[in-house]
């Protein structure tokens, strides 16, 4: 069953993420950080459930003109189900109503499925852009 991701999901959705390989996890995946952004960006971020469980599940988000999808995962028994296509899918139609058209994602330059995958569902590269970071805190994991 695909929903919307609630904070009370948390635990689960961490330890999916935690578990898929190439994920990032940072000090701003905290749950008070997780939460915060749920609040920001109500109806945005999914969750799939089998049987009470989260298989599945995405973190997205919208600055006003563009869509941001981060964290997608899927367990491994659940992958080749389209439950990651169902999870994308949620999130276009969610900022497409509220009139976002553009979203853009950060995949590890070495997870080659990860791009495989996103460039299946028409997705493209941006090799004319490069992301830069600024860190003005002191810890070195935000």
């Amino acid at each position: 069953m695909l929903r919307t991701m609630l904070i009370s999901d948390y635990n689960q959705v961490m330890a999916l993420w935690g578990n898929t390989e190439s994920m990032s996890l940072r000090g701003v995946d905290s749950e008070k950080n997780i939460a915060l952004y749920l609040n920001k960006n109500p109806g945005l971020s999914f969750v799939v459930e089998k049987q009470g469980l989260v298989v599945g599940a995405v973190l997205a988000g919208t600055d006003g003109r563009r869509g941001y999808l981060q964290h997608l995962a899927v367990n491994a028994a659940s992958r080749g189900e389209g439950l990651g296509r169902q999870l994308v899918k949620a999130v276009i139609d969610a900022l497409a109503e509220q009139g976002i058209a553009k979203t853009h994602l950060f995949v590890h330059a070495d997870n080659k499925a990860a791009q495989g995958f996103y460039e299946s569902m028409e997705w493209f590269a941006r090799d004319e852009v490069r992301m830069f970071s600024f860190n003005s805190s002191s810890e070195l994991n935000v």
